[in-house]
């Protein structure tokens, strides 16, 4: 019998059936991926890759005698049909471009489950992909409902959760489509990107190599608190930066001046300190800051040491903190990385988060796995030229923290056990 969800503890590093285990000669797999990348104003991707994180196992399937049915969510559409805005064409186009020479590409029907797409999947023949359209397009989708799903499962005749960035939702597709699966003695099984990643961020946490180094950035503790807490227990090192490290400077009692701080946060942030050195856990803080009178391009700047004037707004880490936490990472036998050190979108507050970039990357020639996770690490890694200089990015943003967080998911449970 499969997992279910009444064994959520174990799913993550329980061994599961993979795309590799099944036969899929002559028949139809639906693949579940995340293509929810990213779009300028024109519509164009700026970011493909999740679309790329797939092709292995389409591939796969394709290369054994397959035919594939992928699907994904896009955007926020309100589940009341077909909407332009959020159509998954441009995912199309991009997949038809990255599978050229190896597949016929399909795009077909209004919502998922009409009966262009239906007939669609039904004619698809060995070696061709029928991309759906946007499942949120249908209402179903977001409330899990188990007729939806069995509307889904009648498209094909197995099926593949390869879709990480939404392995923490409990989406019609990504739960009750497996059990639906299941109840027609069908297989559900993990794709090779989703078997990656919980391997490498699973196993990170279930069996660190040490010293282990997490790097914690972004906005807000209240984003990463759980994280935080979680993380006590299996690090050696916390490094905090982003806008985040003001309200642990705070609960210190250091003078922040107008930068961003949680109020209703720092009594927590306190109480992880005092955890941190309790376990005898290091917890690094800024201890100088590049700072802007406002967050924009061109405002005045000044590099201070210790605590923040009025009148000024800590934007990224000082060199003396970049040093300080590039020497932690340089020392780790493994890092994972969630969140940037400053607003490095707005130059020149970049440096800090370029500098650690650098440093993680160093620790990995060196010879430590390091993880990163996140969107917005991984556009700094894009930016810094460095994603491809660590063990491993991965593909998704809240999935990636929920792990860190020690939870798991639903829908990994719903897979075939090995």
């Amino acid at each position: 019998m499969p997992e279910t969800a009444a064994s959520p503890v174990h799913a993550r590093t329980a061994p599961r059936r993979t795309v590799d285990s099944i036969d899929p000669r002559g028949k139809v797999v639906f693949v579940r991926a995340d293509f929810n990348v990213p779009t300028d104003d024109a519509g164009r991707i700026t970011d493909d890759r999740r679309i790329r994180g797939a092709l292995p196992t389409i591939e796969s399937i394709l290369a054994r005698g397959g035919a594939v049915v992928v699907a994904s969510h896009f955007g926020r559409p309100a589940g009341t049909g077909y909407e332009a805005a959020d159509s998954l064409r441009p995912v199309f186009e991009r997949l038809e471009q990255l599978l050229a020479g190896k597949a016929h590409v399909l795009f077909a029907g209004k919502v998922p489950t009409d009966a262009e797409s239906a007939a669609a999947a039904a004619a698809l023949q060995p070696g061709e992909v029928l991309l759906l359209e946007n499942l949120r397009f249908e209402k179903g989708e977001k409330k899990g409902d188990p007729a939806f799903a069995a509307k889904l499962a009648g498209l094909a005749q197995a099926y593949v959760n390869d879709a990480f960035g939404a392995s923490h939702r409990a989406d019609a597709s990504m739960v009750a489509l497996p059990q639906a699966m299941h109840a027609a003695g069908k297989p559900a099984v993990a794709g090779r990107l989703l078997e990656k990643e919980l391997r490498f961020l699973g196993g990170a946490l279930e069996h660190p190599q040490r010293p282990f180094v997490a790097i914690v950035g972004g906005a807000k503790v209240s984003d990463k608190l759980a994280a935080l807490a979680n993380l006590l227990d299996k690090v050696d090192t916390i490094v905090v930066g982003g806008a985040m490290a003001y309200t642990f400077l705070r609960a210190q009692g250091v003078t922040t001046g107008n930068s961003l701080v949680e109020p209703e946060m720092v009594d927590r942030a306190r109480q992880i300190l005092h955890d941190a050195q309790a376990r005898s856990r290091t917890i690094l803080l800024p201890i100088d800051h590049v700072c802007g009178r406002k967050l924009e391009a061109g405002t005045e700047t000044s590099t201070v040491i210790g605590g923040i004037p009025d009148g000024w707004m800590g934007l990224d880490i000082g060199p003396r903190s970049q040093q300080l936490f590039a020497e932690a990472c340089r020392s780790a036998k493994q890092v994972v990385w969630n969140g940037p050190m400053g607003a490095f979108e707005t130059k020149p507050f970049d440096l800090g988060t370029m500098a650690v970039a650098r440093a993680v990357a160093d620790a990995t020639r060196q010879g430590a796995v390091t993880i990163a996770g996140g969107g917005d690490t991984a556009a700094a890694l894009d930016e810094a030229g460095l994603a491809g200089a660590l063990t491993h990015v991965s593909t998704g943003g809240g999935a990636s923290l929920e792990m860190l967080e020690g939870k798991s998911f639903e829908s990994v449970a719903a897979l075939d056990p090995a």
